[in-house]
């Protein structure tokens, strides 16, 4: 028997703990790709909604940079079309007009350096007739391919201000979207290239899951509360599963899919980085380095996959119908569908194992962890109609969709027999609070006008998780096989084996 009728309440009365954020800083930002869908449909959609919460700085100018021959008038009516698709019934014309106001436009060629140094004499007159105090953010909102040819350039043309000791000099700021490099060695090439032209911290690596309200309460969970401190470890720990699942397909990004796969879009960025905030240990502090110390270290923790072990602790799927797709090549071998068996060696996880699976074309849309604790060690309820009922607790941390936690028990159920039920406290963000969090992107944007690196990537952990990922990415063939699986289906049937005899692997609360 299954009871949920326990619910989780809060308080929002104001006399919640704040922790104040540093304004964000006058700054002018120049948006390469500014006529992209990135741009269009996230970035200035979250722009515009800084505007409406009047959280963008005093003095504020926004260059979209793209190869698109046009006026900063038709730039302007583009945008505002599209951020009113995407905002709705609640755009505000007020809004967008003093938003436009500050919008200009920049024809050029990613790969020019003369176009380059035309944008350098464009910034440098509107940093003077708007006495902007010369900080400079760039966000790199183009294809992957573009990235070495935009650091080459912003370099060549003098676009960076160098870092200086005192910190009293204009800043300047790169914002670089993922995927950051395909694999180990364009990785290194990359930051490489971004090390020629700016300091490591003048570098902002975007992985917008980390900005997630549900993500960062992750470390909120953990580290503000100490009933679970305790338990949080290989004593009390059986397993933890994290799943990042879709229902849909890849649509019309069958072209970019097929290139690029499960383990580059989500398993090597989204999934480790939640794997990094469940698993690692407690930083110094929550300042930027602090905290990305440790999950550098946790990194280096992760048990290296061998190739004589790959076959046994990933399975890859590629969902039926996926070949069929515009774009996708008719033999394509690409994966969209990932499980996999990991391993910490510490002293925390030693011998626990992490469960990662990732598709598109599952049964449901969610994203999840959850982690299953031991059975108890005796049973003291009678005989096996009993016990058997017993399942071990489970706590669920739901990052989409209905973002909430969820902690199961055992209970007795009334009545004059011993009968024992499984119960879920369940607690909703939605219900929980009267109030929406900000998106990803408008957190992101919000950090990177701060100067607060804390939910960007470093170039260290971005290597190692590219290194963890090196020996799946040189498998195939016969060693690493993409089996098939049917849209709608929790993936191919291989993947129950990972769990190595326990039921149920992708279950939560079953």
């Amino acid at each position: 028997m299954e009871n949920n009728g326990f619910q989780f309440t809060t308080t929002d009365t104001g006399k919640n703990i704040i922790v104040r954020d540093t304004p964000p800083h006058f700054c002018l930002m120049t948006i390469f790709g500014a006529t992209g869908d990135l741009a269009r449909t996230k970035l200035f959609p979250a722009i515009y909604r800084l505007a409406a919460d009047d959280r963008l700085p005093e003095e504020f100018t926004i260059i979209g940079f793209s190869h698109t021959d046009r006026q900063t008038d038709s730039f302007r009516q583009q945008i505002k079309e599209n951020v009113a698709t995407v905002i709705g019934e609640s755009f505000d014309r007020q809004v967008w007009d003093r938003l436009a106001s500050r919008l200009q436009y920049h024809s050029g060629d990613f790969g020019s350096l003369e176009d380059y140094r035309a944008l350098a004499r464009r910034i440098g007159a509107l940093e003077t007739s708007h006495s902007q105090q010369n900080n400079r953010l760039f966000y790199l909102a183009t294809p992957s391919s573009f990235f070495p040819d935009i650091l080459r350039n912003l370099d060549g043309a003098k676009l960076i201000h160098p870092v200086t000791m005192d910190n009293k000099q204009p800043w300047s700021r790169l914002v670089i979207e993922k995927p950051f490099g395909s694999d180990l060695e364009s990785a290194r090439e990359l930051n490489r290239l971004a090390r020629q032209a700016l300091d490591e911290s003048q570098i902002y690596r975007v992985d917008h899951y980390m900005a997630k309200e549900t993500v960062q309460n992750i470390l909120v969970f953990r580290f503000a509360n100490t009933i679970f401190e305790p338990v949080w470890n290989r004593t009390h720990v059986d397993h933890v599963r994290i799943t990042g699942a879709e229902e849909i397909g890849i649509g019309t990004r069958g072209a970019f899919y097929d290139k690029t796969g499960v383990i580059r879009d989500v398993v090597q960025n989204h999934m480790m980085q939640i794997l990094a905030l469940m698993a690692m240990e407690a930083p110094v502090s929550f300042k930027a380095k602090d905290f990305h110390d440790e999950k550098a270290k946790f990194f280096r923790v992760l048990r290296p996959l061998k190739p004589e072990n790959i076959s046994r602790q990933v399975v890859l799927g590629q969902y039926r119908g996926f070949r069929e797709t515009d774009g996708v090549a008719p033999d394509s071998p690409t994966p969209t569908f990932c499980a996999m068996q990991l391993f910490v060696d510490n002293w925390r996880w030693q011998g626990v194992p992490f469960y990662i699976r990732a598709g598109k074309g599952l049964v449901a849309k969610k994203t999840e962890v959850a982690v299953h604790f031991r059975s108890t060690p005796v049973c003291l309820f009678g005989g096996e109609e009993v016990c058997g009922k017993i399942k071990p607790n489970v706590l669920c941390l739901r990052i989409q969709p209905d973002e909430g936690i969820t902690l199961s028990f055992s209970c007795k159920v009334p009545g004059d027999h011993l009968e024992i039920g499984k119960v879920t406290m369940d607690f909703s963000y939605q219900r929980g609070f009267a109030r929406q969090g900000r998106t990803a992107y408008e957190r992101l944007l919000l950090d990177s006008m701060r100067g607060d690196q804390t939910l960007f990537a470093r170039s260290d952990s971005i290597e190692q998780q590219w290194q963890f990922f090196e020996p799946i990415l040189k498998a195939g063939g016969s060693s690493l096989p993409v089996h098939s699986y049917e849209p709608g289906s929790s993936g191919p049937a291989e993947a129950e084996a990972l769990l190595d005899g326990q039921d149920n692997l992708w279950g939560t609360h079953e």
